[in-house]
């Protein structure tokens, strides 16, 4: 199987990782769960050909298609698949990624005006929630936790407290950069703790391969990083790219999507100049930046 060739990695019995290499853009990990009565999906993918290989794998495991799909956010390479699942499955989301999920439409479209993601339906969210949830799949315990503004408003952790097991969405990249223009920094910190304190032994993080809960101290210091790099830009009055350029990045140089650095020092600055965590930022200006820091090129869809 060539190593870009998306896999499955079983968390316990009956609780699957589905994840895709290389873990960047447009490149997400999804998982499935459940018995033979029935199975619950945690997001889907960028593309119609994807969801439907995703759609392979919850059968070749033994579990019936998906009764629900749990997005973990509203971006589309968490969602774009959902309609390959309808309509025997019923879409559960926070209430923010349903608003927010609506007003994106095609937005990866947008982005990547080139790419091929096949036909796309949005369908969001048709059951909502605003603090938690918890809903049963199999006889499998799935708790759903909104941590609050930090990779999106409306974010979900996904907990499985009887398998030690969390889906993180996009709070957490393993090897990979975080993004935070249309969520928050300090949000996302408070995130790491909430995602600290279940205990699970197992993370799958919205991009990369399986982890442990390691994967929360790198975050969290890559984090404190962006906002010292965030504190000391500001107060020269300087603008987020020039801080990005000048950066060392030290031990996150390996980490795919360096250009992210950028996006997070515009969020950071919004913060600083007293902006509510969420508040919508210009997307040409963020990604103009990328593209910048990429080498004046925009960033590639991988999917």
């Amino acid at each position: 199987m060539p190593a870009t060739d998306p896999y499955v990695v079983t968390l316990a019995p009956h609780v699957h990782a589905y994840v895709q290499p290389d873990g960047g853009w447009c490149l997400n990990n999804a998982g499935f769960l459940g018995d033979a009565s029935e199975s619950l999906l945690v997001d889907t993918t960028a593309t119609e050909r994807r969801a439907l290989l995703l759609r392979e794998a919850v059968l070749a495991a033994g579990l019936p298609l998906p009764r629900t799909v749990v997005n973990t956010h509203h971006h589309g390479d968490h969602t774009y698949g959902n309609g390959v699942f309808r309509p025997e499955a019923r879409i559960v989301g926070h209430e923010n990624c349903r608003s927010e999920q609506l007003d994106g439409g095609h937005q990866l479209h947008l982005l990547w005006p080139q790419t091929d993601f096949g036909r796309v339906e949005i369908t969001p969210p048709d059951l909502t929630y605003r603090d938690r949830m918890t809903v049963y799949a199999g006889g499998t315990e799935v708790r759903l936790l909104h941590p609050g503004p930090a990779h999106t408003t409306g974010d979900s952790i996904v907990h499985l407290p009887e398998h030690g097991v969390v889906f993180t969405g996009d709070l957490v990249f393993q090897g990979g950069t975080p993004f935070l223009p249309m969520g928050s920094l300090s949000g996302s910190l408070r995130a790491l703790d909430l995602l600290r304190s279940l205990d699970a032994e197992r993370v799958v993080p919205g991009h990369g391969p399986v982890t442990d809960p390691g994967a929360f101290d790198a975050t969290e210091r890559y984090l404190r990083w962006v906002a010292e790099l965030a504190a000391e830009g500001h107060a020269k009055g300087e603008p987020p790219l020039e801080t990005a350029r000048r950066a060392d990045p030290g031990e996150f140089g390996t980490w795919r999507e360096s250009e992210r650095l950028v996006a997070n020092l515009h969020r950071a600055h919004a913060e600083l100049d007293g902006l509510p965590e969420g508040h919508p930022l210009d997307p040409m200006a963020v990604f103009g930046d990328m593209a910048a820091m990429n080498g004046g090129v925009p960033v590639a869809c991988h999917a």
